[in-house]
């Protein structure tokens, strides 16, 4: 069984977000293919995946078969029906129940804010202000935020408990606009929008939606750009360097030999990468990758030199 993910930017993509999340946050293996918006690659995959004209789209191939599901809601529910053990939901009913509301809701409403604050996970910005109908929708997800907490998220961090589940994964990109607007929040909000930054998934996803230079144009506000980081985890100290001898002679993700071009210093210790992309994603935030990780853990014990 072979599942393939086909999504847009990652910096600009909620919809794409959500998909990744639904196969990477439940440990469910997966390939996956991206393509830039808008141009030929993106003519191309979408000649690929028709039917759909969207993403995410997942292709699953099983038992000489390959078929199509595309909507990040009808992603959602198919993968929770093929891995009943993964805790896309919650198992108790009534927070199962709850946590299908939540999501459909997110899924097909708050169409104000959605226009108003896209997704840029590249950006915080200074000075938005937002409208009525913006605010309107900030407090009813507020709302439907503290109403879950109350009812089934116990201690939390998520919305049902200690568990990232799928209601969490179509909050997400939500949570990043809350983030990059500065939009109001209580302290619940920023914990549990904290949370989310801090899910592993998300964190690789969002380094490497920093590593990729393309700007979708459309969704770049106007606004003052304070930083491009935002909640979660702090990352290493990193920046790409040239000219200096890697601790590595390899690539700590595919095993090929590390490239010229691909050198970084993290955290005090120079890292070879075999590309750019593979080295951008580790400066944009080193510690989201378990290899980069355990590669300056070694370093730092003396066991790699």
């Amino acid at each position: 069984m072979t599942y393939r993910l086909f999504i847009m930017d990652r910096a600009y993509s909620s919809w794409s977000l959500r998909g990744h999340l639904m196969l990477a946050a439940f440990d469910i293996a997966h390939e996956t293919v991206q393509a830039n918006w808008p141009g030929p690659e993106w003519d191309a995959l979408l000649a690929r995946i028709a039917p759909s004209r969207t993403a995410p789209s997942l292709e699953i191939e099983e038992s000489g078969q390959t078929f199509l599901c595309w909507d990040s809601l009808a992603i959602a529910e198919t993968l929770a029906e093929r891995h009943p053990l993964a805790g896309h939901w919650p198992k108790a009913p009534p927070a199962r129940a709850a946590a299908r509301a939540l999501a459909a809701e997110m899924h097909s409403g708050f169409q104000a804010l959605r226009a108003a604050c896209p997704m840029n996970l590249k950006a915080v910005y200074a000075g938005y202000e937002p409208s009525e109908a913006v605010l309107a929708d900030v407090a009813r997800i507020r709302e439907l935020w503290s109403w879950a907490r109350k009812n089934f998220g116990g201690d939390g961090p998520f919305l049902f408990g200690d568990r990232f589940t799928a209601a969490d994964a179509f909050f997400t990109p939500v949570a990043s606009r809350f983030a990059s607007f500065n939009l109001p929040m209580g302290r619940d909000d920023e914990a549990y929008i904290d949370a989310l930054h801090r899910v592993p998934s998300f964190r690789r996803w969002r380094a490497m939606a920093l590593a990729n230079p393309h700007v979708i144009v459309e969704d770049v506000a106007d606004l003052p750009v304070t930083g491009a980081f935002g909640p979660g985890e702090t990352p290493l100290p990193a920046r790409a360097v040239a000219g200096v001898r890697p601790i590595n002679d390899s690539c700590p993700y595919s095993g090929k030999p590390v490239a010229e071009d691909s050198l970084a210093e993290i955290d005090g210790v120079i890292v070879g990468y075999c590309n750019r992309f593979c080295r951008d994603k580790s400066v944009a935030d080193a510690g989201a990758w378990p290899e980069t990780v355990e590669l300056l853990r070694r370093a730092k014990a003396g066991e790699v030199r």
